[in-house]
């Protein structure tokens, strides 16, 4: 399934993700509430200030969450310069999450949640989907970025590591780190807040494989809205 020459805005496959963007240009009308399908992408546009609400219906499904500065598309989110700026591997409300070029580019502000998220662990591929035995194209969260953003008609030049909000990640004192299902309950909500002009991109991740989405369960819906700071 997979190219032998890696292009980093190709897909190994589709789904809903690429034709049903949130508007074509990525913005929306703030406060209203917009749907991410089970193993589907959405991008969407922030101004500084903005803030993106994500809702965990079900309380088990993880969000890759990706963010690229807008106007500059090789500026984005970056989970090991984060890691680098905070001097830790977990986050919590209140943190600050920084792009390649180390500047703030997302806050916690407010997380419902028992507040376990990772920021260790690469999006989902096809090839990682391969070595876990699956047969013919399995939906994919790096395949999901790609989709919402050409939804946008904005190609990327990287997939990069994701925010994967509600994945439970521990690492154990030898190092080593585990796939154990989320702790977030059903209703619990996290809210960003953007410190620049960005892109955001949200993957209901498709991890049927490992229980990093709850042990038998499915791939559920997200849900998602902004809010303009004192509106």
């Amino acid at each position: 399934m997979t190219t032998p020459h890696y292009d980093p805005r190709a897909c190994d496959g589709t789904n809903g993700t690429k034709d049903n963007p949130v508007s074509a240009n990525g913005r929306v009308t703030p406060g209203e509430r917009h749907t991410i399908p089970a193993r589907e992408g959405r991008a969407v546009h922030l101004n500084p200030g903005d803030r993106l609400f994500i809702l965990n219906e079900q309380g088990h499904q993880v969000c890759d969450f990706f963010a690229l500065v807008h106007g500059a598309p090789g500026e984005m989110l970056s989970m090991e310069h984060t890691r680098t700026a905070l001097g830790k591997v977990y986050v919590r409300q209140g943190d600050t999450l920084v792009t390649n070029r180390r500047r703030p580019l997302i806050e916690i502000v407010e997380d419902t949640s028992p507040g376990v998220h990772d920021i260790l662990i690469a999006c989902c591929d096809q090839p990682r989907y391969e070595t876990l035995g699956a047969k013919g194209y399995h939906d994919n969260c790096a395949d999901n970025f790609r989709m919402a953003l050409e939804a946008i008609g904005i190609a990327p030049i990287h997939v990069p590591s994701p925010f994967n909000i509600w994945m439970n990640i521990p690492v154990a004192e030898d190092g080593r780190y585990a796939w154990t299902p989320p702790v977030s309950r059903p209703g619990d909500h996290i809210a960003l807040e953007a410190k620049a002009a960005c892109i955001c991109i949200m993957s209901a991740c498709p991890q049927d494989m490992t229980p990093v989405n709850g042990i038998d369960t499915q791939p559920a819906p997200l849900i998602f809205w902004v809010e303009k700071v004192g509106e």
